[in-house]
């Protein structure tokens, strides 16, 4: 990737050399950073080398009648400004100036501080456009018409006012192992920005499972990203995951895939430890059979904190673990725990998010026996 901000946008922060150098910076780190539990090879999944991200916020930034898109400065100097970001995809890439000369021409750009891009790989594109005012009616009829010429939906964001014109996600396919998948991704909530590894990454991960047998249990599951595709391998999956509107979208996401074997829980990974030890007793849990499902294996893709030291043990009990991990100090720390009672037998790099020192690690371990 070329771009005429490096070393002045602080979105890319590992440049010189280009990407394989980068990847390889990346690699070395993280096999010396996991040596004490693993010495086998890492195998690393790249990343395209340019317009890769489908997911994207920008500043912006006014100086007198002019608008424009900008990001931190590299060293913290304030920000810088620009007219084109190569990280993004082709869509984003062609609609962002479009979409800022619309806007400086419709005159909606007073109170603007922020324009956020959701886009799918086929084009479909939500905006979202971030205001310190309140929005009215003469706005929402004016962003009616952006949205129409441009082609893209648009959301506009207020301190508790959210307008939607259009629809407030976007809806992915992913090719799995010869197999297509689709997602709503919704406005504003999580979704890998990178579909491209986000693929490898879940082929990677059903590849681990492909021995496994009976019934999954998935802690952190999101919007069912990995659960969906796992519904294939295990006669059935129970799923958990604290984010109402991801447990929304998920169960949205396993109606579009007509898929039918996965019951997916409201509950934080403490609150299901307790529901599942007898500790506590939900609610959410009362139509749900626990002692009918055969769980040896368990799917782990917790946020950048990691797993705490009771999810640690409660994972420890399962033969089977695979772990997603988008943070590898906190990996490691986890790992501290899991590996004295589990073997490390396959581990792997996602280049997720290219030109930064960031990457997401796949881990599988077995119990020893």
């Amino acid at each position: 990737m070329e771009c005429k901000y490096f070393g002045k946008c602080g979105a890319c922060r590992l440049y010189e050399g280009g990407y394989e150098t980068q990847l390889q910076q990346k690699l070395e780190l993280n096999r010396t950073r996991f040596e004490p539990f693993y010495k086998g090879d890492i195998q690393i999944f790249r990343s395209p080398d340019a317009h890769y991200r489908a997911r994207s916020e920008f500043k912006i930034w006014h100086e007198g009648e002019e608008i424009h898109y900008a990001m931190n400065h590299l060293e913290h100097k304030g920000v810088v400004l620009i007219d084109e970001c190569p990280q993004v995809n082709v869509y984003i890439a062609e609609l962002m100036p479009k979409l800022l000369g619309a806007i400086a021409k419709k005159e909606i750009g007073f109170k603007l501080f922020g324009a956020d891009f959701l886009s799918s790989s086929s084009g479909e594109i939500v905006v979202s456009l971030l205001y310190h005012r309140q929005l009215d009616e003469a706005w929402r009829k004016i962003a009616q018409e952006l949205a129409e010429e441009l082609g893209i939906y648009i959301i506009g964001r207020a301190r508790k006012q959210k307008l939607v014109i259009g629809q407030d996600y976007i809806t992915e396919t992913l090719q799995i192992q010869n197999k297509e998948y689709k997602f709503n991704y919704i406005e504003n909530s999580f979704t890998q920005p990178n579909p491209r590894v986000n693929e490898q990454m879940i082929t990677w991960a059903m590849e681990q499972f492909s021995t496994a047998s009976g019934d999954l249990l998935e802690l952190y599951c999101g919007a069912g990203n990995f659960t969906i595709p796992f519904a294939t391998l295990f006669d059935k999956v129970l799923a958990t995951e604290i984010s109402k509107s991801s447990i929304n979208a998920a169960k949205e996401n396993m109606r579009l895939n007509s898929v039918t074997n996965i019951e997916f829980v409201r509950m934080s990974v403490e609150e299901f430890v307790q529901a599942l030890d007898g500790v506590r007793e939900f609610r959410r849990m009362k139509d749900i059979e626990i002692e009918n499902y055969n769980l040896n294996s368990i799917f782990v893709d917790p946020p950048r904190s990691g797993m705490d030291e009771s999810s640690c043990h409660f994972s420890a009990r399962h033969e089977h673990i695979l772990y997603i991990s988008c943070n590898p100090e906190t990996l490691v720390r986890d790992l501290e725990i899991l590996s004295k009672t589990h073997d490390v037998t396959a581990m792997a790099l996602f280049d997720q998010f290219p030109y930064t020192s960031h990457v997401e690690m796949g881990v599988k371990l077995i119990k020893r026996k």
